[in-house]
């Protein structure tokens, strides 16, 4: 989390500064621009356009469950906090039922 902030940062203000107000070894952020992606990124970055095809598909009525279910139907081995974080990064606004109001 820290060395994200810092990477996104970078041009705002110096390296050298940021690695000492949090409290991380300038060493260790080069080496994690460098790491490549973990596999967990990666099934994620697979998974995020069926969760939002699922939710669009439903009419945007769908919640973290059912898209749930509908990714175990395409083969994806997750669990439901992965998917309710999924869909929480892309702030998929659901539509209120008619009479819920």
């Amino acid at each position: 989390m820290k060395f994200g902030f810092m990477a996104k940062h970078r041009g705002a203000w110096p390296v050298a500064m940021m690695y000492e107000a949090l409290g991380v070894s300038r060493s260790g952020f080069y080496a994690w621009l460098s790491r490549p992606q973990s596999q967990r990124c990666r099934d994620d970055e697979e998974m995020a356009p069926h969760v939002r095809h699922s939710f669009i598909a439903s009419d945007r009525t769908y919640g973290a469950r059912r898209v749930w279910f509908d990714m175990l139907e395409l083969g994806y081995e997750s669990g439901l906090h992965r998917i309710e974080r999924l869909m929480r990064a892309q702030a998929p606004q659901a539509r209120i039922a008619p009479g819920q109001r």
